[in-house]
């Protein structure tokens, strides 16, 4: 993916904050972060800065000051094309398919679900809104770029995109997910088990010049996936899956011996023709608003309040539709389409779940050039016996496994904030194969090599080699680009400008924590 091919990110950084409220220790002023707002932003810059600790609320976004918040937040990631589902992630799945097919609401202790939601990093009245921007969109329209003092390859990260993106359009806002492929990556150890066979001794185990012998079972299962595949009429941005990969389904979804069940296979189930319930996961562009998602806004936005008023006892007047739109419905990321990215392009969008033509639940989701990242989750408190945190997460991993078919670097689930001195969140270390973000070199490591360390202190840095450094610091602070009045310049000419104080400190604070090579592409607005 390219560094996006439209208009650059314009931020405006607000520093340290004060310290604001906990959601995991309920400390009063103990949760502290640095902030900016995001008025615009490409998705590849958005998932630079995810790589080093950043994590965004609507348009807001923070980073925790790790050595200092009370509770440390480290960004965690899951290794989709390796993920393994556990047993309780199959119990989850295995009601699921129980309810679809038999109507059975059996409420089993859901010791594998210790929240609500599986995305619960930002409860909305906790951010700072306090920092939200006032300035008018006029200032930020850039009119020209000043050549005063010209920096050398200023724009290297991101000239080469404008020629090289092709913008594909796109016919349909909706994308229909039916079938989600799960096929090992060459030069990628498959992620089922590997099994290996040593040769039968003389006389015993299997003739090897017959054929294997199949179970009844294995065979039912086939012919009702071959089934499935003449039924279903998939679509894909409104379009039928080709007859090709309908083929390559079938050949990847024939029993494998000896092997785990992968997700696919139980969300690629056919059910039976008198099945109790239809579900249907839908997934809408939230922004720039699609006109399916305009449709449904009201129905989902009753969906947030109820859950909103039963999950987090919230008063009937507090979640407002202002509140809903600010903080899961804004975003700063632009649509951005390249060719070897996913059909639906990449961005904000809303996962809606449709069971008997009715959403039951929600999940607020960012596609990025590299990873499929989960901003947020809320349902129907009707429907809590289904286990929808941990079943919405099992489906985000297979819809990022499906979309890295088409778009081959696109292989993480990033499921934000990973804290490990909340023992209520620590559920998140379940998705394995998982690492967490070294918050002093930003290199991502194995999530087992850090919980001995996380047991010792609730603050650690993960990346034992003394002398690894962040490779993408900052190394020149005049190359930051800045937006001043409608111009964009490098900051060592606006220096030379600037009337009154000088506020040197804060943008070499805002270019440090974002890095070089986000600092040069991005505008730093200056009033």
């Amino acid at each position: 993916m390219a560094a996006g091919g439209g208009s650059p990110s314009i931020v405006e950084f607000f520093g340290g904050e004060d310290g604001y409220r906990c959601g995991y220790c309920r400390s009063d002023t103990g949760n502290l972060s640095h902030g900016m707002w995001a008025h615009s932003m490409t998705v590849q810059d958005y998932q630079d800065l995810i790589d080093r600790g950043w994590r965004r609320s609507g348009k807001y976004v923070y980073k925790p000051i790790m050595n200092q918040t009370c509770c440390p937040q480290y960004t965690i990631r899951c290794q989709a094309l390796h993920f393994q589902a556990s047993k309780s992630h199959k119990k989850v799945l295995k009601k699921m398919l129980k309810f679809l097919s038999k109507g059975d609401v059996s409420k089993v202790a859901s010791e594998e679900e210790p929240m609500d939601s599986h995305i619960e990093d930002a409860v909305p009245c906790d951010f700072p809104y306090k920092s939200e921007s006032q300035v008018s969109q006029s200032e930020l329209t850039p009119l020209g770029v000043d050549h005063t003092e010209s920096v050398q390859n200023e724009d290297k990260d991101s000239g080469e995109t404008k020629e090289e993106v092709n913008v594909q359009k796109v016919e349909s806002d909706s994308l229909q997910i039916c079938a989600a492929k799960d096929t090992p990556v060459p030069g990628e150890p498959s992620h089922s088990a590997k099994v290996v066979h040593a040769p039968p001794k003389p006389g015993k185990g299997a003739d090897l010049s017959k054929p294997l012998c199949r179970k009844a079972k294995d065979i039912r299962k086939e012919r009702k996936l071959q089934k499935l595949l003449q039924n279903q009429k998939c679509t894909l941005e409104g379009s039928q899956l080709p007859g090709g990969d309908q083929a390559f389904l079938l050949q990847n979804s024939k029993p494998k011996t000896n092997q785990p069940k992968t997700i696919e296979d139980f969300v690629l189930v056919s059910l039976p023709d008198d099945a109790r319930h239809k579900l249907e996961v839908r997934v809408v562009r939230s922004s720039p608003p699609s006109s399916q998602f305009k449709a449904t806004f009201q129905e989902s936005y009753q969906v947030y309040k109820r859950y909103q008023m039963v999950i987090h006892k919230d008063p009937p007047d507090k979640p407002t539709i202002n509140q809903f739109t600010r903080f899961l419905c804004d975003s700063p990321l632009e649509a951005e389409h390249a060719p070897n990215g996913p059909e639906c392009g990449y961005g904000s969008f809303h996962q809606q779940y449709w069971l008997d033509g009715k959403i039951i639940a929600v999940g607020v989701i960012d596609i990025l050039p590299y990873c499929v990242s989960s901003v947020y989750l809320y349902y129907d408190p009707d429907f809590s016996f289904l286990s929808l945190g941990v079943y919405s997460a099992l489906r985000e991993i297979a819809f990022t496994r499906q979309l890295h078919e088409k778009a081959p670097d696109l292989c993480f689930y990033y499921m934000g904030f990973y804290i490990h001195s909340c023992p209520k969140m620590r559920y998140k270390g379940q998705y394995r194969p998982s690492d967490l973000l070294c918050p002093e070199t930003y290199v991502w490591m194995p999530i087992e090599q850090c919980l001995p360390l996380l047991e010792n202190s609730k603050y650690s840095r993960f990346n034992q080699d003394g002398k690894a450094v962040d490779e993408g610091r900052l190394k020149e602070l005049g190359r930051v680009r800045v937006l001043h009045k409608r111009t964009v310049m490098p900051y060592s000419v606006y220096k030379k400008r600037r009337k009154g104080p000088s506020d040197e400190a804060n943008v070499q604070q805002y270019a440090s924590l974002v890095g070089q090579t986000c600092s040069e592409r991005m505008l730093l607005f200056r009033s």
